[in-house]
This record gives C-alpha cells, structure tokens and sequence, in this order.
C-alpha cells in the first residue's frame, strides 16, 4: 500500500444518521462525492460487510472517466464505515481504504475521514483538495433540512 495518507475533519449542522446515509446510499453518493468539475455515476453499491460498490467519475471538461470500485469492511450506521477502493487504470495501483467516524455532537456531527494507500502518481495535496470540495458538496446535501 502507498504512504500517501490524507486526513480530514469537519463538523456538519446534520445527524449522524444523515451522513451515514450519505455514503450508502447511490444517488447521494453520486452527487456529492465527485469532486468540482466531476460528475459521478454509481454502477453498484451493496452498502453491507463483503458487499461491493463501483463508482466513476467523468471530467464534465474533457469527458474523460475512471472507474474505481472496493468493499465494504466495516458498516455501524450513524457511527463508522470504512471500505476499500481500487482503480481499473493499471497507471493507478494498488489499493486504498477510507475508514469514515461519525460522532454526534452539540451542534451537529463531528466527521473524521482518513484515506490511505492513495496511489503515489496521485498528489497527496490533490486528493486532499479533491475530498475538500466534496466535503462542501456532502455539506449542502445533508445540512439542507428540506420539508415535503
């Protein structure tokens, strides 16, 4: 597994069932975890332990894509997951995981992301660029409390 690590933190004005949700789930995960620019498109999630997804993200610029896809290791709704992912382009090797704690707090939830064994032709600083704009994505959909 690569070194190269990236580690995030942020507090949400959601639950921690919310977000959870939010990784689970298709439709959501498609539009708030492309980073700006992207486009996502789940092709299977199976969000239970042993189950798989496969996910792509397309350059709305270029239309150029890449196909990733993992398992799911660890699933407590409303308090942790992680999962692996690993990238059809044999440019980007080996394999990655993301361990996701959820903690509920005063005002919201408290999200620890850490992702590690990013394939070393991908900046450190990029992934983490990328995962900062899909946080503000992830951020719009579940603090949103729409009636109706």
């Amino acid at each position: 597994m690569s070194s190269n690590t990236v580690t995030l933190h942020r507090v949400l004005k959601a639950t921690p069932e919310r977000v959870y949700r939010a990784f689970t789930t298709a439709a959501a995960w498609a539009k708030w975890l492309p980073p700006h620019g992207f486009v996502g498109t789940v092709h299977e999630l199976d969000a239970r332990v042993g189950g798989r997804y496969r996910m792509s993200f397309t350059n709305f610029t270029t239309g150029h894509s890449h196909t990733f896809g993992g398992e799911y290791l660890e699933l407590e709704p409303g308090q942790r997951l992680r999962y692996t992912a690993t990238f059809d382009d044999p440019n980007l090797p080996g394999q990655m995981q993301t361990t996701v704690t959820l903690r509920a707090v005063f005002c919201g939830v408290e999200v620890h992301i850490v992702q590690e064994g990013i394939p070393s032709v991908i900046p450190a600083e990029a992934c983490y660029l990328g995962w900062q704009e899909s946080l503000q994505l992830l951020a719009q959909l579940v603090e949103a409390a729409v009636e109706g």
